[in-house]
């Protein structure tokens, strides 16, 4: 049976919680979830992975276990998780980005390309045909950032919003575990959590704004990458996956058939792509 440890790294006085599997001096992977969960998305992947990969999990400044970051901001974010790899002795590995992961993992990559020995994307987006619809309410906060608008936005931190994401363009909804999303909305609903959030909408255009930097990393660097995909992602589509290979023609692009929370349903499918690419 997998061990799976539980730590906490004190970061320039924030405190980050995160999950620790795997043998030390095998592959390192560094696991960067999204919005609006924690490491614990990662539950059901790290055993499958454990005995080929170093890993390490951490949840996001402001998200899970780990305490709000300094400003709400994504380059905030990205300093403290740099900083986090630094001290836990990652100095090269595969990062694993899903949402609010990517831009993370692609600030990391642009700002020391030699820490980074591949990329697993799942439905983690850089290109601007990757952003649906969905993304309009926000974009209208981005042009104006008016009280109105920003209330808005309070819809996305619904419990009701937060089921919908993880069983939206799922075949099965009685497949998705409800401890998920009931766990992320305990998270949603702390004091002060909400204001994070709304300000890390607000501040999602600087990653849009990134979008051609990691792009020129990525034609530039070519990294080992692996796109694996939920294709019915109501907010990530299968264009912006396609597009990596647009800048690293050897990318492996991969789709399943769920929708954003892809590990809910297909944990053992994209475990299987990840021991096959990195094999």
């Amino acid at each position: 049976m997998t061990k799976v440890t539980y730590r906490i790294a004190d970061v320039d006085g924030l405190s980050i919680f995160y999950r620790e599997a795997g043998i030390a001096g095998r592959p390192k992977l560094l696991l960067l979830h999204g919005f609006p969960t924690s490491s614990h998305m990662f539950r059901d992947l790290i055993p499958l992975l454990a005995d080929r990969f170093h890993i390490v999990a951490p949840d996001l400044p402001g998200f899970g276990q780990s305490d709000d970051p300094k400003a709400n901001s994504f380059d905030s974010i990205a300093d403290t998780i740099e900083r986090f790899t630094e001290m836990i002795g990652f100095e090269r590995f595969i990062v694993y980005v899903f949402d609010y992961g990517a831009p993370t993992g692609f600030r990391l990559a642009i700002r020391h390309p030699e820490r980074i020995a591949g990329i697993i994307s799942q439905n983690g987006n850089a290109y601007v045909e990757g952003l649906s619809d969905g993304w309009n309410p926000i974009r209208a906060y981005w042009q104006d950032a008016s009280p109105a608008n920003r209330e808005a936005l309070r819809a996305i931190l619904a419990p009701e919003t937060t089921r919908w994401q993880y069983t939206h363009g799922v075949a099965d909804p009685s497949a998705v575990s409800p401890d998920g999303y009931t766990l992320d909305d305990h998270y949603l609903g702390r004091p002060g959590a909400d204001v994070v959030q709304l300000d890390l909408f607000g501040d999602y255009k600087s990653n849009v704004a990134l979008y051609p930097a990691f792009q020129d990393y990525f034609r530039a660097h070519k990294p080992r990458f692996l796109a694996a995909w939920g294709r019915n992602d109501p907010f990530f589509l299968p264009p912006g996956a396609e597009a990596f290979k647009r800048d690293i023609p050897e990318a492996r692009v991969t789709f399943f058939d769920t929708g954003h929370f892809a590990l809910e349903t297909h944990a053992a499918e994209i475990a299987a792509e990840i021991r096959d690419f990195f094999a």
